[in-house]
């Protein structure tokens, strides 16, 4: 585990972490909430935040000071990027390609097909 914010002996110390711009306490820590905030999240952000409560020479409270909690940043997918490979002609194989370089959690692919663009021939003019 790696400390981001601590409170000790009435001082607030944010550690040199690349959190340390966007992280701090929520509410004054003398009213007993010591919710933590996190701006401008990134998807490496992700992760297990673990708060222990010590209070000086209490000894009962041991393995009973820590709370957890799994913080999961959310990542909308990127925009597909598709690709035709193969020869589209009648008798010939063609493979379709979809990939997203970014989404969590990973996006799901579904694939439909729609009517296909109509193509109007016009016979050739007999001319007069």
């Amino acid at each position: 585990p790696m400390q981001i914010l601590s409170y000790l002996d009435g001082m607030a110390k944010v550690e040199e972490t690349d959190l340390k711009p966007r992280v701090g306490f929520l509410y004054p820590v003398l009213t007993h909430n010591i919710s933590v905030f996190i701006n401008a999240t990134r998807e490496h952000d992700s992760g297990q935040y673990m708060c222990t409560v010590n209070v000086v020479d209490d000894v009962t409270s041991t393995g009973k000071n820590i709370g957890v909690i799994n913080l999961t940043v959310l990542v909308p997918p990127a925009t597909p990027t598709c690709q035709l490979h193969g020869d589209p002609t009648v008798g010939a194989n063609v493979t379709l390609s979809c990939t997203s370089k970014k989404g969590k959690p990973l996006p799901a692919y579904q694939w439909q097909r729609t009517a296909p663009t109509l193509q109007v021939f016009f016979p050739p003019a007999h001319g007069k």
